[in-house]
């Protein structure tokens, strides 16, 4: 019959005096009372002869090897006379165990012992005991302190061999993320036999000690001891670490140190000499995760973000918006009059008389027509019984017998024909499915429209029904005319805006674009001897060829009018070296990373896993974040040996941008240049800024690119920004970039499938059976498209190929675009079977041999450029742009409305309410004619404060 199994459990807690007991019992044994040991007349006679003992020297012998500390003071013997002594059972048949070396270790030590602090090797500390160590065993001690030193120094010594054998681990490990400062902590602490030696050996304390003076000897404070130990202190600031061997102190603190690893792994733009110097916590640029996440330097740059104008500035800036927005303004007002002409017409009696229902709006509300999704700001009808809105210019539209707006979803099939079709595979039976011509019109809804008009018409008087259920409607009421302003707010606001604008000789003011502009001559020809000129086209009988390009610190006062001729002429606009007077905060991926995750909290672990979109087929996949950014610097290949393009879909949200990257938040805002325009919260110049508190705004940014690229136009794969417009002006910063050099057997590989590519297009697409093999020119043909040199392609500071085609040339890039679209290829690397619009559906990438054949056929080119590292990118709203990434690159982008691009805002949303409904620009996000309102309101009041106009919302009913 198996023995009951005993416990082990200590008496009671110990005292001074009192004898460390622990006993076990049979859990099954009768009669005996738990916890209770009487002491033998043995244990009497040896209690008593360790009390004779006292104050015997210490004696060290060698065990296996190894330092071994024999300690005859009381404390000592009381705790390991256990570890002697054999099994003692008692007469009452309980046996008395003795303390284990574990058990030992995990109670706590007796007062009047001592406590060993290893909180650190640096800093630890062995607090001084009670009045039972006297001063002359103290003095004692010090001897056999200096023979024991020399043992500890051979085991440090043997210590560090072994670490520094794990040193590159552990550097990976911290990249990761996988290694925590506990772990640290636990491997570099001392073992067993150096604790006990570290009793008699380490005497200084690791903070403040609060002890009062004992047997007449003073217990120093540890504040001026602390400072003399960091001179001596290996403690790299970075990793927390001291066992990475050579650190570099800083000379201006004299605080900070930081290890070679890090300096390489984590500064390898800094030399040890510039570290020395003046360190990165100096330099307010230390990238460690508890730097990244202070609020002192973020304060800092935030204070310096502060837009403070003059009177003379405001003034002179207030009059320009003015002119700028008048026209727009008084167009809408007008738009609004004439409908509540025809509300009068309706209800038989004259404008004037007539009162609107203002409707309750919250300011947080987007409000938009239920059939072409655009933003209504005023005027509008809406149904009395079930709450459908049209806006002014559907009730136009109705009534002349041709809405827009509301065509049915288009959807667009894709094909997945597996992996083997991304690279050339093609089935006979594929081609079968190609029976239309290249030039086949694209697919409308042409029988949906016209059962849209026939259904819905506007009465006789001009009133309009309310639509039927299939349209969102209920065909019961009629439509009335509702504001969401007070009535005549809008109306008053132009009366005061003109009054003004006579009063200030605005209208006398002289247009921007007719000012001579410094970059040519009086002849009007290009000064080349200017360096802030780009070339970037090739155009014939054109003198926008070059665009301005000046360094950020060459910006002075006078370059915002400067700025101001390109920017009104919608030319795009390029500032070098924008981080040349920042703090120098670390934008490398790994840096971004550590700062943006939180793995102290089981909850966030959602951030390490990304999505991503492979621009080969674009579609997306979760990723392990540090895997993209491996692949990020020395870049992934498919089982084919083709480069993989990936990029981060929306990471960091741009909503959390601030919230978990604050200094790189901070520190673009800080860089961009012409904050008139860029700054997001006070530029005086960005209408959307000018939205009130409480407010729905729209996501201007910043946001983040972060993607692959390689030299070589891949021509299938490689682009990361298809062609597309946006909503509103854009800057857009290259922060980071890495080079991918691919080896020549990679080049060779790609060769062979650039070639079958070639080869699937000309079955697939063309309908061919010879394969022409110079279709896609190469990397050659570049300079003769752009004038670019492939050897810029492999400069330090290249980074993007930028294509932006001028506003005027948009025509006739959609009818090349709807000529040709069948020869670009989407979704699962799938021909486009259908575009309905070719530039919003951001399907299509022009390649070089694209690009050629435009110019060929219809005479225009884009502007073509290399972005550089540090170089910001200002784009005009309405200009189509497409990217290639010629390096692994991270780029962050801020949009912003300016007063010059109003008017091309306003007529993006009407093209984008012309969309069919689920495309991916149809609804109006931007609302650029609310901006308008609130910005000319904004302005009115400040050149006149007696004007006091007020558009607000009624919240309630």
């Amino acid at each position: 019959m198996a023995r009951p199994r005993k416990r082990q459990r200590p008496v009671r807690a110990p005292g001074i005096g009192d004898d460390l007991q622990t006993t076990t019992h049979e859990e099954n044994a009768p009669g005996r009372e738990e916890g209770i040991v009487e002491k033998t007349e043995e244990d009497e006679v040896n209690n008593k002869k360790k009390k004779s003992e006292k104050g015997k020297k210490m004696g060290t012998h060698k065990v296996d090897g190894k330092g071994k500390e024999e300690e005859n003071s009381e404390k000592v013997e009381r705790s390991s006379s256990f570890v002697a002594n054999q099994v003692v059972e008692t007469g009452n048949d309980q046996v008395v165990f003795e303390f284990t070396e574990s058990l030992n270790k995990r109670l706590r030590s007796a007062v009047g012992g001592r406590r060993v602090n290893y909180c650190s090797q640096d800093q630890g500390f062995e607090e001084e005991g009670d009045e039972v160590f006297s001063r002359r065993k103290r003095k004692k001690g010090k001897r056999q302190k200096r023979k024991l030193s020399k043992l500890k120094a051979e085991e440090e010594e043997e210590e560090k061999e072994k670490e520094d054998d794990n040193d590159k681990e552990v550097i990976d490990k911290e990249k990761d993320g996988e290694s925590d400062r506990k772990g640290w902590k636990r491997r570099n602490e001392p073992k067993n036999e150096e604790k006990e030696a570290m009793v008699e050996t380490r005497r200084y304390p690791a903070r403040a000690s609060k002890a009062p003076k004992r047997m007449g000897e003073f217990v120093s404070d540890n504040t001026a001891k602390k400072k003399t130990l960091s001179k001596d202190s290996i403690m790299c600031h970075q990793c927390q670490r001291n066992d990475k061997g050579r650190v570099v102190n800083c000379k201006s603190c004299k605080r900070k140190r930081y290890c070679i690893p890090c300096i390489t792994n984590w500064y390898p733009k800094m030399s040890e000499e510039e570290i020395a110097d003046v360190c990165p916590v100096c330099r307010d640029n230390c990238n460690c995760k508890a730097c990244l996440r202070m609020d002192g330097p973020v304060n800092k740059l935030k204070e310096a973000l502060e837009m403070k104008f003059s009177g003379d500035e405001k003034l002179r800036h207030s009059k320009y918006l003015l002119r700028a927005l008048l026209p727009h303004v008084k167009k809408f007002s007008e738009q609004q009059m004439m409908e509540k002409v025809m509300e009068a017409r309706i209800q038989g009696s004259s404008p004037s008389e007539i009162k609107l229902k203002q409707a309750v709006c919250h300011p947080a509300e987007r409000v938009y027509c239920n059939n072409c999704k655009t933003s209504i700001v005023d005027f509008h009808r809406t149904c009395p019984l079930c709450n459908y809105d049209l806006c002014l210019i559907c009730c136009q539209e109705i009534r002349e017998g041709h809405l827009q707006g509301g065509e049915k979803e288009v959807t667009v099939q894709y094909v997945n024909r597996g992996f083997e079709y991304l690279h050339g595979e093609l089935d006979s039976s594929m081609l079968t499915e190609m029976v239309e011509p290249l030039d086949s019109p694209t697919k409308t809804n042409c029988k949906e429209l016209e059962g849209v008009e026939s259904r819905w018409k506007a009465n006789g008087n001009g009133s309009i029904p309310c639509p039927h259920k299939e349209m969102g409607g209920c065909a019961e009421g009629l439509l009335e005319l509702r504001c969401m302003f007070k009535e005549n707010a809008v109306l008053k606001l132009v009366e005061n805006a003109e009054r003004i604008a006579r009063d200030l000789n605005v209208e006398d003011m002289p247009e921007t674009t007719n000012h001579q502009c410094p970059c040519y001559s009086s002849m009007a020809e290009v000064d080349l001897g200017d360096c802030k000129l780009r070339k970037a086209a090739s155009r014939k009988d054109s003198n926008d060829n070059y665009l301005y390009c000046p360094s950020a610190k060459d910006i002075h006062n006078g370059d915002l009018n400067h700025f101001q001729r390109h920017w009104a002429k919608g030319e795009p606009v390029i500032i070098s070296q924008v981080f040349e007077n920042a703090s120098g905060v670390s934008w490398e991926p790994m840096v971004m990373w550590r700062a943006f995750r939180q793995i102290t909290n089981s909850k966030h672990g959602q951030h390490l896993d990304v999505t991503a979109i492979d621009c080969l087929d674009w579609c997306e996949a979760q990723i392990n974040i540090h895997q993209f950014f491996k692949g990020y610097t020395d870049g992934r290949f498919d089982s084919k040996e083709w480069p993989q393009i990936l990029k981060l879909k929306d990471w960091p949200p741009s909503n959390k941008f601030e919230e978990r990257l604050p200094r790189h938040h901070a520190e673009f805002h800080y860089c961009l240049p012409f904050k008139e325009y860029t700054h997001s919260q006070s530029g005086l110049l960005n209408l959307a800024t000018k939205l009130p508190e409480g407010s729905l705004k729209p996501d201007m940014g910043p946001k983040t690119y972060i993607a692959y690229g390689v030299a070589q136009e891949l021509g299938r794969g490689d682009s990361v920004t298809k062609l597309h417009c946006d909503m509103s002006d854009a800057v857009n910063v290259l922060t980071h970039t890495a080079e991918v050099k691919l080896k020549p057997e990679k080049l060779a590989k790609i060769e062979t499938l650039k070639q079958e590519h070639c080869s699937q297009d000309q079955k697939e697409i063309f309908g061919m059976a010879k394969v022409d093999q110079e279709i896609y020119m190469g990397n050659g043909g570049l300079h003769k498209i752009c004038g670019n040199k492939f050897e810029e392609l492999q400069a330090n500071e290249a980074g993007a190929v930028w294509d932006i085609f001028r506003r005027q040339d948009v025509p006739k890039l959609k009818d090349y675009l709807k000529k040709h679209f069948k020869e670009f290829r989407h979704i699962y690397c799938c021909p486009v079977p259908q575009v309905v619009d070719p530039i919003h559906d951001q399907t299509l990438f022009l390649t070089l041999e694209h690009k050629k054949k435009l110019k060929e056929e219809y005479g225009i080119e884009p502007w073509t450029f290399i972005q550089k590292l540090g170089e910001a990118v200002f784009i005009p709203a309405g200009c189509p742009h497409q990217v290639r990434n010629i390096k692994s690159c991270i780029k962050v982008a801020l949009d912003f409305v300016s007063p010059e691009n109003t008017g091309e805002c306003v007529r993006l949303a009407e093209e984008f309410r012309l969309l069919p409904q689920g495309h991916r620009a149809k609804e109006d996000k931007l609302e650029v004619r609310k901006m308008i309102l609130h910005a000319m309101c904004e302005t009115v009041n400040y050149l006149d404060p007696q004007a006091k106009i007020m558009l607000k919302l009624q919240k309630h009913a």
